[in-house]
């Protein structure tokens, strides 16, 4: 059993930064975070292979959101910069204990943290 608790998100204007971590209560094969703005489907935004370090990330943030991982703290990090208003959403950490299913496919996640909220305003 791994339990995900995140902390971070909040507020900011276009262009501004925000950062959110997750720290897991036990060992991890993939962590990452999913968001999910009102009225639109949830969608995987990023994600690390804990052991490896291989990381992946969904078009619309490449190169403005960095996926990271503070091993002695077993604690995941999104460091969002040029932010959008587009990337408003709820976004929520979660985490596989081993390999299988599509990294991308919100039902291969077995672990999820509770959500924090980022908003971006315009």
């Amino acid at each position: 059993q791994v339990q995900l608790v995140e902390s971070g998100g909040g507020s900011v204007q276009a262009g501004g930064s925000l950062s959110v971590s997750c720290r897991a209560s036990g060992a991890t094969y993939l962590m990452g975070w999913f968001r999910e703005a009102p009225g639109k489907e949830r969608e995987g935004v990023a994600f690390i292979y804990t052991g490896r370090g291989d990381t992946y990330y969904t078009d619309s943030v490449k190169g403005r959101f960095t996926i990271s991982q503070d091993n002695a703290k077993n604690t995941l990090l999104l460091q969002m910069n040029n932010l959008k208003p587009e990337d408003t959403a709820m976004y929520y950490c979660v985490a596989k204990s081993g390999p299988g299913g599509n990294i991308w496919n919100k039902h291969s996640y077995r672990y999820w943290g509770q959500g924090t909220q980022v908003t971006v305003s315009s």
